[in-house]
C-alpha cells in the first residue's frame, strides 16, 4: 500500500459541488489515488454542524456510485473539521492512497526504512519563494 493522507478541503458555500468531487474521481480512475473515504461537513450560517458520505447527495450520488463504503470517518472527524470552517462554508473530508508512491513505499518498507517526517507545503509558499528568488536576482 502507497501512504496514506487525510485532508480537509474546506469551500465557501453550505454545499460540496460536483465541481469540486469530478477532479477527485478523475484522478483515481487514472490510478493516481485510491479514494479509501469520504466525508461532507457542513457548517451552516447558524453554527449548526451537518456531515453525510457523499452518497447521500442527489447531485453527487452518481459520480461517487460503485464501490462498497468503508466509513473510518465519523462524529469525531466532522466536529475537528467543522472547527477550521467559518459559517456558511462546507469542507470535504477524504481519505486517499497515493497509488503512485506504491512502489517506492514498498522498496522502503522492505529495506527496514520508515517515513521519518512528512510536511505538505502549500503551493502559495512554492510561489512565494520562487518571486524571492527572481526578485533576489
Amino acid at each position: 500500500m502507497g501512504p496514506v493522507e487525510f485532508l480537509v478541503l474546506a469551500f465557501p458555500g453550505e454545499q460540496v459541488g460536483a465541481d469540486v468531487v469530478t477532479p477527485l474521481v478523475a484522478l483515481q480512475r487514472t490510478g493516481g489515488v485510491r479514494v479509501i473515504d469520504t466525508l461532507a461537513v457542513t457548517k451552516a450560517a447558524d453554527g449548526s454542524v451537518r456531515a453525510a458520505e457523499l452518497s447521500e447527495f442527489e447531485h453527487l450520488k452518481d459520480l461517487v456510485a460503485g464501490g462498497d463504503p468503508v466509513n473510518l470517518m465519523g462524529e469525531e472527524d466532522a466536529a475537528e473539521a467543522a472547527e477550521l470552517l467559518e459559517p456558511g462554508s462546507s469542507a470535504l473530508l477524504v481519505l486517499i492512497e497515493h497509488v503512485w508512491a506504491t512502489e517506492v513505499a514498498e522498496a522502503f518498507r522492505g529495506a527496514g526504512g520508515r517515513v521519518a517526517a512528512s510536511v505538505r507545503i502549500p503551493p502559495e509558499h512554492i510561489d512565494e519563494a520562487h518571486r524571492a528568488l527572481a526578485n533576489a536576482s
